[in-house]
């Protein structure tokens, strides 16, 4: 693996745990620190090493997860195609295998429709749910809305971060990667976040042409205890900024998280 970013981990722990899905990666940085929940991060769109820059600054102040879902970047493939609620059941039997918990779930893009469905599967291993960038946006709810807005949006993101993705598109395979894209259109997670006991934060770029800035306060006011805030970037901030999600997420973990509905 090489990852062409100036802040991506140099040491970090890979395992596999062999589980009913299928055999999942996950890559670990950071140690834990008592009375600070540790955070499970759910890759985006068939793609996960992006996320290693971002996954780094939260292994400054806790220990932090990557976990690949199955079929997708370093994991086995599942016996099955998943739908989305699939991938939810993957991750919390990842979560019920490394005996965590509570941690805080964070997915980032479609991943974080996945940890949605985590979440509310294990209420009682979470400690609050973060979706940074969520799809899909009601707005681009076809293939052709969402693949214009995906195209608009790139004009915005680092032209480095595309080419960091080509590798785990090819390990993914179109066949798979157009399951991915229409189960998660059929996905809605504002439909799972009604009755979560647990916070949960919203996280979008501000120059993000994916996600609209009403819909993701809408997704914050439909949780009882939801939060919004804004940050710097595009939809993919994490790989520009991946600093950015790290204090709030820290601040969140902590009980008093900023932002507001």
């Amino acid at each position: 693996m090489d990852i062409n970013h100036p802040q991506a981990p140099d040491r970090f722990e890979v395992t596999y745990r062999s589980l009913p899905c299928g055999r999942m990666r996950a890559r670990t940085v950071g140690r834990a620190v008592p009375g600070v929940p540790e955070v499970v991060v759910v890759q985006g769109m068939a793609v996960s090493d992006y996320l290693m820059p971002a996954l780094a600054r939260l292994g400054t102040w806790t220990r932090a997860h990557l976990v690949d879902l199955p079929g997708l970047a370093g994991s086995g493939d599942p016996p099955q195609e998943l739908d989305v609620p699939g991938y939810g059941r993957a991750v919390a039997a990842w979560l019920d295998d490394a005996a965590l918990g509570p941690v805080v779930v964070a997915g980032h893009s479609s991943g974080t429709q996945v940890a949605a469905h985590a979440a509310a599967f294990r209420p009682g291993r979470t400690a609050a749910l973060v979706l940074a960038s969520p799809t899909v946006d009601p707005v681009a709810r076809s293939v052709p809305r969402l693949l214009l807005r995906w195209r608009l949006d790139a004009r915005r993101e680092p032209g480095e971060l595309g080419r960091s993705h080509h590798p785990e598109w090819l390990r993914a395979g179109p066949r798979r990667l157009w399951h991915i894209v229409r189960a998660h259109l059929d996905d809605h997670v504002e439909d799972v976040l009604a009755d979560l006991p647990f916070p949960v934060l919203v996280l979008r770029g501000r120059r993000d042409r994916l996600l609209t800035a009403r819909w993701a306060r809408e997704l914050a006011r439909t949780a009882p205890d939801g939060r919004f805030l804004e940050v710097p970037g595009a939809h993919t901030f994490v790989w520009p900024y991946p600093d950015a999600w790290s204090e709030p997420i820290r601040s969140l973990a902590a009980g008093r998280a900023e932002g507001g509905r």
